[in-house]
C-alpha cells in the first residue's frame, strides 16, 4: 500500500479529530517491526516514509544469498516476544519444517518480515501510508515535525520513529584516494552488483574478520572460486560457533560497576569453574545494557581498545552450518585470516591493487573489500542523520557508537535537551546502549516506545 500523494504534503492529522499521526523512517526490520506494533492498536495513523517497496528486507535480509543463514536461532527471531513459536509456525504453515533452534536462511526471514508488514498495513486499511521515497530532512515544528523526501513530499507528524540502520563503513586510513576511487576496491558489499566484478584470478583481501567477512567469503567462493581469499584484522580474531543445540540457561551475580576489572575477572571465574561460555555469553547479554551504563567513561574506553573485539566473537556468533563451511574453506587453502596492520593499499600498475602490512612485504590482490562493519559519528552517518546533526536536533552518544537518548529512546539534540517525539530505534540506539543491533533488542525496544506512546 503506497500513498497517493505525488507531491505536497503527504496527510497528517485529521482536522476534528484526536487521531495522531506517527512517522516511521526507515523500512528495514527496526521500521517494519515499528509499524507492525503502532498499528496493532488504534490508537495512531502511521506514515512510513521509505523507499523499500517491499519493507522489511532491508541491508540484512534484503541482499541476502541462499547460503546466508541467520545467526540467532528462529524461537529468538519472532516478532511477537510473546510467542516465541510465530515464525516457526508461519514457516509450518508453508510447509517449510521447521524448529525453534534451527538457524533459519536469512532470505526466508526476509520474507517473514516483509509478510508480517504486508498483513498488518492490509488490515490498518487508511490508518496506513506508505510513502515510497527516502526522507532527506526533519525539522522541529510547533505541533510535532515536518519530513521532506526526495520526492519533494513533506509528511507531518507528531512523533517520529527514526530507523535507518547503521552507520556506514569508515574507510580504512590506508586505503588512499586512488585506490578508493579504482573498480577494485569495494567499501560497501552489500551494494547492490558489488561484488560481481571481483576477479577470480587473482586472491582478494578482505578487511575484516567478522561475520560481514565470513558473508563475503561464502558469496566469492558460491561458484567454486579457487583463488583464495585473505581476511585481515588488527587481531585477526574470528567468530565463534554456535553450539548445534542452546546450552541450558545460566545465571549469576554479575552487579553493575563503574570499573572493568571486577566484571571481568566474575565472568572468567564463572567460566573457569565450569559454566558453559556460550551460556555464560548470553547470560551477560542480557544484562549488557545495565553494565555498560554503569561503566565509567574511562572505563568504557579500555573496553573499547582492548575487549570490544573478544565480546564481538563470542557474542555474534556463527551457525553450525557456516562454522564448518568456515572451516572447509581454511583447510583447503581457499580462505586464510590473519592478524595485521595495513599500512598501504595503493593501485597496482597492472591492474587490482598493491597491499601492505607492517613487517611484510607488499603484495597485489585483485581486489579489496571494506569488510569493518559501522564506523563511528558523526564521520559516517547517512544524509538524513548527518543533515539532522547539523541542524542540531541530534548529537552523536558517548563514543560516537550512536545516537545520544534518553533512557526510553527519545534523541537528545545539541543544547542537551530531549526532543520530545522524536524516537530511535535499531542500531542508532548504541549511543546510549550497549546491545542495539539485534532483532530481539530492537523488537523490545519497539515495544518500549510503543507503550509510551500509548501512555499518552
Amino acid at each position: 500500500m503506497t500513498s497517493t500523494v505525488a507531491h505536497g504534503r503527504v496527510p497528517g492529522n485529521r482536522p476534528g479529530t484526536q487521531t495522531r499521526t506517527v512517522a516511521i523512517v526507515g523500512g528495514g526490520a527496526g521500521g517494519a517491526l515499528a509499524t507492525r506494533a503502532l498499528l496493532a492498536g488504534p490508537e495512531w495513523r502511521t506514515v512510513l516514509v521509505a523507499p523499500d517497496s517491499q519493507p522489511g528486507r532491508g541491508v540484512a535480509y534484503g541482499t541476502a544469498e541462499p547460503w546466508h543463514v541467520l545467526n540467532s536461532r528462529a524461537a529468538a527471531m519472532t516478532v511477537d516476544s510473546a510467542d516465541p513459536l510465530h515464525l516457526v509456525r508461519w514457516c509450518r504453515e508453508r510447509g517449510l519444517p521447521a524448529e525453534p533452534a534451527d538457524f533459519l536462511p536469512r532470505s526466508l526471514y526476509g520474507d517473514y518480515l516483509a509478510d508480517q508488514f504486508a498483513e498488518v498495513t492490509k488490515a490498518a486499511g487508511d490508518r496506513f501510508r506508505h510513502h515510497l521515497a527516502s526522507a532527506t530532512s526533519v525539522r522541529r515544528g510547533p505541533s510535532g515535525y515536518l519530513i521532506s523526501d526526495d520526492n519533494g513530499c513533506q509528511t507531518h507528524a507528531d512523533q517520529v520513529i527514526l530507523a535507518v540502520g547503521s552507520p556506514a563503513s569508515r574507510r580504512p586510513a590506508a586505503v588512499g584516494e586512488e585506490a578508493a576511487r579504482s573498480v577494485e576496491y569495494v567499501a560497501d558489499p552489500w551494494a547492490f552488483g558489488a561484488l560481481d566484478a571481483i576477479p577470480t584470478d587473482l586472491p582478494v583481501l578482505l578487511i575484516g574478520t567478522g561475520l560481514t567477512a565470513i558473508d563475503v567469503a561464502l558469496t566469492l567462493t558460491a561458484n567454486g572460486r579457487r583463488t583464495p581469499l585473505v581476511a585481515i584484522s588488527r587481531r585477526g580474531l574470528v567468530p565463534r560457533s554456535q553450539p548445534e543445540l542452546p546450552p541450558a540457561a545460566t545465571d549469576f551475580d554479575l552487579p553493575p560497576a563503574a570499573a572493568l576489572g571486577p566484571l571481568l575477572r566474575r565472568v572468567r571465574e564463572q567460566i573457569a569453574a565450569g559454566a558453559d561460555w556460550v551460556a555464560v555469553m548470553d547470560s551477560v547479554r542480557g544484562k549488557a545494557d545495565a553494565l555498560w551504563s554503569s561503566l565509567d567513561s574511562s572505563a568504557q574506553q579500555r573496553f573499547l581498545r582492548h575487549c570490544h573485539r573478544f565480546w564481538e566473537v563470542h557474542r555474534h556468533r556463527m551457525a553450525p552450518p557456516i562454522a564448518a563451511r568456515v572451516a572447509t574453506l581454511r583447510a583447503e587453502g581457499l580462505l586464510e585470516t590473519r592478524s595485521g596492520r595495513l599500512t598501504s593499499v595503493v593501485p597496482h600498475p597492472d591492474g587490482g591493487l598493491t597491499v601492505t602490512v607492517e613487517g611484510a612485504a607488499p603484495q597485489r590482490y585483485g581486489a579489496v573489500v571494506n569488510c569493518t562493519g559501522p564506523g563511528s559519528l558523526p564521520d559516517t552517518a547517512n544524509p538524513l542523520v548527518a543533515e539532522m546533526l547539523s541542524a542540531g536536533l541530534l548529537r552523536p552518544g558517548p563514543h560516537g557508537l550512536g545516537i545520544d537518548t534518553d533512557e526510553d529512546g527519545r534523541a537528545i539534540g545539541a543544547d542537551g535537551t530531549v526532543a520530545p517525539g522524536l524516537w530511535l530505534v535499531g542500531p542508532l540506539r548504541r549511543g546510549r546502549r550497549w546491545e542495539a543491533t539485534a532483532v530481539p533488542e530492537i523488537r523490545r525496544q519497539v515495544e518500549q516506545i510503543t507503550h509510551s506512546l500509548q501512555m499518552r
